[in-house]
């Protein structure tokens, strides 16, 4: 079964050139692994600062195996010093 997310993070407006590279890194290279459906970043229209990443994974187990990779832990790391706000992650099946 597919695994649908989205994580919303809210990065404070000083780093926002540097949080934007880190993601163009971050989605190159998850869009590269196994059961990566989608994985697209998406800026907020009228909330400087918020992102969403939008992510679609083959199933549980292809996602466990991203949450271990270099370049999410890369991710986490360095952008920890940037944002506002804890990430907030929702997780689902799709139902209808």
């Amino acid at each position: 079964m597919n695994l649908h997310i989205v994580a919303l993070f809210k990065f404070n407006e000083n780093y926002l050139m540097e949080a934007v590279e880190l993601f163009q890194a971050l989605v190159k290279e998850t869009r590269k692994e196994e059961g990566c459906l989608q994985y697209n970043l998406i800026e907020d229209k009228d909330n400087k600062g918020n992102f969403f990443l939008v992510e679609l994974w083959e199933s549980v187990e292809h996602h466990n195996r991203h949450n271990g990779q270099d370049h999410l832990l890369d991710f986490r790391r360095d952008s920890s010093k940037m944002l506002e706000s804890s990430t907030l992650v929702y997780k689902g099946f799709k139902i209808l």
